[in-house]
């Protein structure tokens, strides 16, 4: 299949740069895939979407401050992003400007960590820290920042905001966004009509965002990211399946993880690893049911998983509308339901 499939045409002025506020008054565009039906909504009417047989699946990843600006040598001003974590204190970064940053140069970071450039990796460079787990992580929110993608100009007011209501466990290097439309409120009152609740994790690395390069997308090397889900969850989403609940994953995150844990007979093995899984357009689906998403960039391996999905026609149909009603993309975007 060729890239250019994937493109369409996106104003300036409909990236969103703030959140809305409240978490849940985003709209929502409601996609039936089947009747190519479409409706305009808000986010909180998703309680008129989902009943006591749905189960919705979240991503219980947290986001690290992952991005630090620096200065050294001659007061000019650099940058490191983590993007990859590689061990317990190796990560791969991107810096920048990266070509004074060479092998064995070690970093100070006002007395507080030390780091060491250990090699040069695909995307930047390898970088080996003097801490690691909790005691890295508590550095790292004193001297770091949260990393907002590049496309967003505006300086964002509460960090919090770019966290979901549930994140849980650090690892991230950016949110599983169509996640953060939930607030408290509206989550206990789904738990209240009975719809289920599972949680399982992947970490967001930038490879997510990454720009697929290659003209024919079959020929597009996939990044990796660790995914997880216990043994509870996983017996909990096999019971779930047998029962024909509908599984209903929020964000790709969510999807990734389990189409990756799922096999040909629908069932979902326990256990963490990493996935470089790809699904585009033919790809054959398991064990997801519906999907809450949100709008991706043009010619992405996002918007080429909801192709998959939703199929390729429904998808432009969609995207489309959404252009013509002013809906709001990307990370503080409005979102999608498509069952």
């Amino acid at each position: 299949m060729k890239l250019s499939e994937f493109d369409y045409i996106l104003p300036k002025e409909l990236i969103a740069q703030t959140p809305i506020e409240p978490r849940d008054h985003s709209r929502l565009l409601v996609l039936d895939k089947k009747t190519w039906n479409l409706e305009d909504k808000k986010f909180y009417n998703i309680l008129e979407e989902l009943w006591k047989n749905d189960v919705l699946v979240l991503n219980k990843t947290k986001v690290i401050n992952a991005r630090l600006h620096f200065e050294l040598e001659n007061w000019k001003l650099w940058e490191i992003l983590l993007h990859k974590q590689i061990s317990d204190n190796k990560w791969d970064c991107l810096v920048y400007p990266g070509k004074k940053l060479k092998i064995w140069k070690e970093i100070i970071f006002w007395d507080l960590l030390k780091a060491k450039i250990v090699k040069n990796s695909e995307n930047g460079r390898i970088i080996e820290f003097n801490k690691s787990g909790l005691e890295f992580l508590k550095i790292l929110e004193k001297i770091w920042e949260i990393p907002l993608p590049p496309y967003i100009k505006a300086k964002l007011k509460n960090s919090e905001r770019y966290q979901t209501i549930w994140a849980e466990k650090e690892g991230s290097a950016a949110a599983p966004t169509a996640s953060l439309h939930f607030t408290k409120e509206l989550l206990n009152k789904l738990e209240k009509k009975w719809v289920k609740i599972e949680k399982v994790l992947l970490h967001v690395w930038l490879g997510t965002f990454m720009p697929v390069k290659t003209d024919n997308i079959e020929e597009h090397k996939m990044h990796s990211e660790y995914i997880e889900i216990d043994e509870k969850t996983a017996k909990n989403l096999n019971k779930y399946k047998k029962e024909w609940k509908r599984i209903i994953a929020v964000w790709t995150t969510s999807i990734r993880v389990l189409e990756s844990m799922s096999d040909e007979n629908w069932i979902i093995k326990h256990w963490n690893k990493e996935t470089s899984i790809f699904i585009y357009p033919g790809y054959k689906w398991k064990f997801v049911d519906a999907i809450i998403t949100n709008f991706h960039l043009p010619k992405s391996t996002l918007i080429m998983l909801v192709s998959s999905f939703a199929w390729e026609k429904n998808t432009k149909k969609a995207y489309k509308h959404a252009v013509k009603e002013k809906y709001r993309f990307f990370s503080f975007w409005d979102a999608m339901f498509i069952k």
